[in-house]
């Protein structure tokens, strides 16, 4: 005989102990967004964007909770009218049985969050936060903005961005690269999602190279002067940190497969069935090379 299905107040405080909604940013807008808390739950789908062909393919699964790490509602509304691209899908998710859940930041900074999730993909171990969160408890250590750690063996930036680009997702963008692609790395910081306002972070860590998304130009320009300005000749790797800038997108989706696993852990055995989706919704589509490129 089957469990009884969790209801979505279940699922919800199951969630809620993996990534508590206190350790999001002020600015972050996370927890259950639709819903009933009395319904069941028998399929939930995990997605990076609440969009709507994700919305359509959770729905078409027949999914009662659709799980996603960027809010649909940043910013606030003052209402949901199925006039506007957003209210629509909130419409077609209640009409079709199905809640939507949020978890950001408070994914990002969790154990086997986003930031593990990548960290773990790009090979770095004996890893700590990029920046730790002011006050935690020990216990909470692990919790943190970004991981910083060590390669198993030392190898090249050239090697490494190659190594990042097979286990990311596929995207137009590819892997974009700043920094001599025979330097020696061993030491690798790692941010899911935007990450140059952390930079002074990667400086103070001494990190060889910084993987991250959606680097703008000013600010990786003149990390790299300053870099290349303050490199001490002696070091192997002079002019650190290097750059691997990759799509946003790509950065956050392996935590899906580590929030799906946990989610059924928590829920228990048979209680139950979760899908990741793959579909792509980074918003660019093509990438045209600069001729002799």
């Amino acid at each position: 005989m089957s469990p009884a299905p969790p209801t979505l107040a279940v699922a919800v405080a199951a969630l809620e102990d993996l990534y508590p909604p206190a350790t999001a940013e002020g600015w972050d807008a996370v927890g259950l967004v639709a819903g009933d808390p009395a319904a069941p739950v028998r399929k939930v789908a995990f997605a990076v964007d609440p969009v709507a062909a994700v919305v359509e393919e959770a729905l078409g699964w027949g999914a009662d909770l659709l799980v996603t790490h960027h809010p649909l509602f940043l910013k606030p509304v003052h209402g949901v009218a199925a006039t506007t691209f957003k209210g629509a899908m909130v419409h077609r998710l209640l009409t079709g049985g199905c809640g939507l859940y949020v978890a950001h930041t408070n994914a990002d900074a969790a154990p086997r969050g986003v930031a593990d999730a990548l960290a773990d993909l790009v090979g770095i171990t004996d890893r700590r936060p990029l920046v730790a969160r002011d006050g935690d408890a020990p216990e909470d250590a692990a919790r943190g903005i970004g991981r910083v750690g060590r390669l198993a063996r030392p190898t090249s930036l050239r090697a490494f961005a190659e190594r990042v680009a097979e286990v990311l997702p596929p995207v137009a963008q590819g892997v974009r690269v700043a920094g001599d692609l025979d330097a020696t790395v061993s030491t690798v910081a790692v941010v899911g999602g935007s990450g140059d306002s952390l930079f002074d972070a990667v400086r103070a860590a001494a990190a060889d190279v910084y993987v991250t998304a959606d680097l703008r130009h000013h600010p990786a320009s003149e990390l790299r002067e300053r870099a290349e300005f303050e490199a001490d000749p002696a070091r192997r790797a002079a002019g650190t940190p290097f750059l691997v800038d990759v799509a946003h997108f790509a950065s956050e989706w392996p935590w899906l497969l580590y929030a799906a696993e946990d989610l059924a852990t928590r829920l228990g055995p048979g209680t139950v069935t979760t899908r990741v989706s793959t579909l792509g919704t980074d918003p660019w589509t093509t990438r045209v090379a600069s001729p002799g490129r």
